[in-house]
């Protein structure tokens, strides 16, 4: 079988290349197509791509779960290295061939932080902000997709399959499918997909829903996602079928739920290792060793309720509910799309109120709000998981929230409370959590009394279930559990 495919675009060849069997080194049998690359460079993000000394594996649990995978079968890996310009030429890295995809700074602007960030995000999580849809932005997301397309097919074997990955690359299924027929194709959203009136606004819907059903599987983090995608499908593009199995082009496409989900044995031996139980018990002692220590962890995103989190506490002190000083809060905020203004704004919002917080209710030296604008190494993450008494996991919409799943596979010790937003996906797994509406300001404030007042053996049975929860379903049983359904369709 000899294919003829046109690769295109900034750092990518530009002349026709026939596809030879996967006896060719070049051509892997499983391609993931992401975003990003699973490295980022040595030195900062900020160091010229072509200048850049090496790699270093990237944090995160999808690394985690596929890098495996992709080395035990020649596989390789498409996305973009991090910065704007010219892509360094394809390169290997623990067992992995990673392919990048360069994009030029305006690319990045128009097809990332605007129609992805600026349209898609907010729409996907319930319209919490209302998106902007301008025809620029939707012309370099097409161009950035078809570039992504275009990689991917120029590295696959035949008869091979690919996985792409998340809302940055939903027209790639059908781009994919044109270029390369023989292929399997997969793809898994990693965000909520909208109820069918909110997915409506969009001008591209058939655009969208056609390039999703490119796929043989796609895969969402919850039942109610597939079921919306399932009813535009048959709406938007004319699929026929039930809603598990739609029919479109002469193909049979699955549509189901794969909730994702976070190595549990990696948390596990960083929470296990006397090294961070000793941490954990510093942190405690320099944060003024409270009766109670609440936690916060979260990308700076307006969806991540943060803000009504901080205000929810406030007036648990005001109310004298809690008492400062023994009740102390810990709120990471990771840096996120700061370039983005309604981001930069939502971190002014939150780094006004702790300190309105901290002014009325700290005492010298010993804030009631402890707030770090920054990541944190995983092992300090994990530390502060287990020093928490309560963990506070409030969004107003999320995918899934593998905070909550990471916090419960830390607490080898069998303590710790976990208040879930019910609109996280997590909920359904999670659900011995203090479940809560974070909308809900009163409820929000009762929930959070109640983790800090909740009897020990009450805590620990919900823990034990949890934990039980999140052991049977790992990140790698999820990326078992899609490929086998992409594998045997």
């Amino acid at each position: 079988m000899t294919l003829t495919i046109q690769v295109d675009g900034m750092g990518s060849r530009s002349a026709s290349s026939p596809l030879r069997p996967a006896v060719e080194p070049a051509f892997s049998d499983l391609v993931v197509v992401a975003n990003r690359l699973p490295v980022k460079q040595k030195g900062g993000a900020e160091r010229p791509v072509l200048r850049t000394i090496g790699w270093e594996t990237s944090p995160g649990g999808l690394v985690g779960a596929l890098a495996p995978v992709l080395s035990a079968r020649t596989g390789a890996w498409v996305g973009w290295p991090g910065c704007s310009g010219p892509a360094p030429g394809p390169f290997d890295h623990e067992g992995m061939h990673l392919h990048p995809v360069a994009l030029a700074r305006s690319e990045y602007e128009a097809f990332y932080e605007g129609f992805s960030n600026a349209t898609l995000w907010p729409l996907y999580h319930d319209a919490i902000r209302a998106p902007e849809f301008r025809a620029d932005w939707w012309d370099a997301y097409v161009a950035v997709n078809s570039r992504y397309a275009e990689r991917a097919a120029a590295v696959t074997a035949i008869n091979g399959s690919v996985w792409v990955h998340d809302y940055q690359l939903q027209l790639v299924p059908a781009m994919l499918r044109r270029l390369r027929p023989d292929l399997r194709i997969g793809f898994f959203l990693h965000i909520p997909f909208p109820p069918p009136e909110l997915f409506m606004h969009l001008p591209w819907r058939h655009e969208i829903i056609e390039g999703l059903l490119g796929v043989d599987v796609v895969g969402f983090q919850e039942p109610v996602a597939a079921q919306n995608f399932s009813r535009l499908a048959r709406r938007v593009a004319g699929a026929t079928g039930a809603a598990k199995h739609l029919l479109h082009g002469g193909r049979r496409i699955e549509v189901g739920a794969f909730p994702i989900s976070i190595d549990v044995d990696a948390v596990t031996r960083i929470a296990g290792n006397p090294i961070t139980t000793v941490r954990a018990a510093e942190l405690r002692r320099n944060l003024g060793a409270p009766t109670t220590l609440l936690l916060g962890v979260d990308r700076l995103d307006y969806t991540k309720g943060i803000e009504l989190r901080l205000r929810a506490f406030q007036e648990l002190l005001r109310d004298r509910r809690l008492k400062p000083g023994e009740c102390v809060m810990v709120q990471i905020a990771v840096p996120s799309r700061g370039e983005v203004s309604s981001y930069a704004e939502e971190r002014e919002r939150i780094e006004r109120l702790v300190g309105e917080i901290n002014g009325e209710f700290g005492q010298m030296g010993r804030p009631v709000v402890h707030y770090l604008h920054r990541s944190l190494p995983f092992p300090e993450l994990v530390a502060l998981y287990r020093a928490a008494d309560v963990m506070l996991v409030t969004p107003l919409r999320d995918g899934m929230n593998l905070v909550s799943k990471e916090y419960v596979a830390a607490r080898t010790d069998g303590a710790g409370v976990l208040v879930l937003s019910e609109f996280a996906g997590a909920s359904r797994e999670l659900s011995s959590a203090l479940l809560v509406n974070p909308h809900d300001h009163e409820g929000l404030k009762h929930t959070i009394e109640a983790a800090v007042n909740l009897d020990p053996l009450e805590a620990r049975k919900r823990m034990r279930s949890m934990r039980a929860a999140v052991r049977r379903h790992d990140v790698h049983a999820w990326a078992a559990e899609f490929l086998g359904a992409l594998n045997g369709h």
